[in-house]
């Protein structure tokens, strides 16, 4: 038995994985991660994800440049969601989003609208090939 054995993994084989920033904890992305992804995040110090769409392994900043460094593992109490003390490398400050934004987290809930209230840090179509 092995420590990914603690993890209680879904029907898909997968778990969700919540990726903070380190130092700012700000919260950059909601993905998921197999069994493989786990192992390669904790192996490699950077995030590996399983991209459902792909039905693949993603190693996040592969197309885009915007690697994320891991610095912490943990498990939340109930062992089935994971989370990843990261810095997100690739610009300054860190994008995480496929929007060109710090964080995939950036619309709020105003008057009954979801607004977006986070700036476009690059252009995507400048980011992905």
């Amino acid at each position: 038995m092995t420590w990914l054995d603690d993890v209680k993994w879904d029907a898909q084989g997968l778990v969700p994985v919540i990726a903070q920033e380190k130092g700012t904890n700000d919260v950059l992305m909601f993905a998921w991660m197999n069994r493989e992804a786990l192992a390669k995040t904790a192996e490699l110090g950077r995030a590996v994800y399983f991209s459902r769409s792909r039905s693949r392994l993603w190693f996040k900043g592969e197309e885009s440049g915007h690697v994320q460094t891991v610095h912490e593992i943990r498990l939340d109490c109930d062992n089935d969601v994971v989370l990843l003390q990261v810095t997100q490398q690739g610009h300054e400050p860190g994008i995480a989003c496929h929007t060109g934004r710090h964080s995939c987290f950036f619309q709020r809930l105003e008057n009954g609208v979801w607004q977006a209230v986070e700036p476009v840090l690059k252009d995507p179509q400048s980011i992905y090939r």
